[in-house]
């Protein structure tokens, strides 16, 4: 994957706010594209087909994993979630800066074939305030909390491994600091070289 663009991997435990983050970016960075993902889950209350995410079924997901036709792949809490790869490939040969919203899995696996992308974690301002957003989007059971904030744990000890961290303690603050980022690395001002061992 070889292009004049840049690839930004924005990741963090499920809760930390990384898809808000991401919206409010594209308010204030409109040259960045982000991907969307394909996921085996179904649609929750709001979320539109193509827009939040591509949702497809197992025997869809199925045939783009022999296909070599993601990116990364990861099964996270019962379903499938991926990145399409011909869309990333041709936007960063565009020179896009683009942005991937993906758990951790991904985003270590994107890191060792792409060994040039950004990685960003986005980190709940506390432990109790992640509780407090899991319990408020309704869609979860609280046996699926608990699992979703055991698995947060593992996340945030891996934080040491990015090679930036947003703490999303207020949306606007953590997306105007993500657009700054974005744009440093768009004009050169940040290495480019990065490791992600």
């Amino acid at each position: 994957m070889s292009g004049t663009g840049n690839l930004f991997i924005v990741s963090g435990p499920s809760g930390a706010g990384k898809g808000t983050i991401v919206k409010e970016l594209l308010l204030r960075a409109p040259a960045a594209w982000v991907s969307v993902s394909v996921t085996t889950r179904s649609p929750r209350p709001g979320e539109e087909d193509g827009v939040h995410y591509l949702f497809v079924s197992d025997t869809e997901f199925d045939g783009l994993v022999a296909s070599g036709g993601l990116l990364e792949w990861a099964s996270v809490h019962g379903n499938r979630y991926g990145t399409p790869r011909e869309e990333v490939d041709r936007r960063l040969a565009e020179g896009k800066q683009v942005v991937l919203e993906i758990d951790p899995q991904g985003a270590f696996q994107v890191g060792a074939l792409v060994p040039k992308s950004v990685l960003v974690f986005v980190m709940p301002p506390s432990e109790e305030e992640l509780l407090r957003r899991l319990k408020k989007r309704g869609a979860e059971t609280e046996k699926q909390i608990a699992v979703r904030l055991q698995t947060a744990e593992k996340e945030v000890a891996l934080v040491g491994k990015y090679d930036h961290v947003i703490i999303n303690d207020d949306v606007e603050r953590a997306a105007d600091e993500l657009a700054r980022l974005i744009g440093s690395y768009a004009r050169g001002e940040e290495s480019n070289t990065k490791s992600c061992q």
